[in-house]
């Protein structure tokens, strides 16, 4: 093995350790070792034994010439140092995790591409897709992978998915995704509602402001205690709240006791289709093709590359 492999392996032990800034107490310099706190620990999430852990990190600090742990009879716990190696080689670890969930997937027999999508946040856009798709001549097969509000890019970059169809906005970090259609949202208001009838209202009459339209069903969801959509537009046909949804979304929810009216001054939806940025997946390829033309097809609006 290289020096260089062999470092990359010594880098990619120290995994487990990788942990969110709340594992950290106010009396901490450094963070724990994960949510291990010994070699042991982490070494059995790893497989392999706890010396061995302990010996390979001793010698990638020989190597590096820098204390990485601070070790007791009670903890482990990482070094200023080691904070920041850590946190230097984190894009590089979680790359090469994702890498391997790939490389698992393509060997299966029976493999297929994975499109993430929400479930009532397609656009409506996804069984014209999966048709369309099929009598593209680089196309693969293709399996849904069903996600929740926000999930779509995590999944992208963490090699469980392979392309994702989502609404803006997003981490666009390691992504690429092209603009799929630019829409109306619309409020969903109460059939009972003063403002039931017109034509258009606008924000001000809502009470929301232009920087809260991106998540307020997300907001609202959360805030009234339901668990998805369905059950929050149940409450807005019972008249206990209002809330905001791109136009496509709306069209999929009708109900007797809601009433969708156009918001004039509201910021435009905008579902994309986005892959990870490194992808030369002529699938991946073929899916984005089949997307933008179905949307084209639905006179949606031309496609156009996102800026990163």
């Amino acid at each position: 093995m290289s020096r260089r492999s062999a470092r990359y392996r010594l880098l990619a032990w120290l995994s487990p350790f990788r942990r969110g800034p709340s594992a950290r107490r106010p009396h901490q310099r450094g963070g724990t070792a994960g949510p291990h706190g010994s070699f042991t620990r982490a070494a059995g999430r790893l497989g392999i034994a706890g010396p061995a852990l302990s010996r390979a990190i001793r010698n990638l600090e020989a190597e590096l010439g820098v204390r990485l742990f601070e070790r007791s009879t009670r903890v482990v716990e990482l070094t200023g140092p080691g904070e920041v190696l850590l946190a230097q080689a984190r894009p590089a670890l979680d790359a090469l995790d994702a890498a391997v969930r790939r490389a698992v997937r393509a060997s299966a027999p029976n493999r297929s591409m994975l499109l993430a999508v929400k479930a009532d946040a397609d656009g409506g856009l996804l069984e014209d897709i999966l048709t369309t798709v099929a009598a593209e001549p680089d196309a693969e097969p293709v399996a849904v992978r069903l996600c929740g509000w926000r999930e779509h890019a995590r999944l992208l970059r963490t090699g469980e998915a392979d392309v994702a169809l989502m609404f803006r906005p997003y981490d666009p970090d390691g992504i690429d995704a092209d603009v799929v259609a630019v829409e109306p949202r619309m409020a969903a208001l109460p059939a009972d509602h003063a403002l039931a009838g017109a034509s258009r209202v606008r924000l001000a009459d809502l009470g929301i402001g232009p920087e809260e339209v991106d998540e307020r069903a997300e907001h609202d969801i959360g805030e009234h205690g339901v668990h998805d959509l369905a059950q929050l537009l149940a409450l807005v046909g019972l008249g206990a709240t209002t809330t905001v949804l791109p136009r496509s979304v709306a069209a999929g929810y009708p109900r007797q006791g809601v009433a969708y009216v156009r918001i004039a001054d509201c910021p435009p939806a905008t579902p994309v289709i986005a892959w990870p940025e490194r992808s030369r997946s002529r699938g991946v390829a073929a899916l984005v093709r089949a997307t933008t033309a179905v949307a084209e097809s639905r006179g949606m609006g031309a496609a156009s590359r996102t800026s990163r």
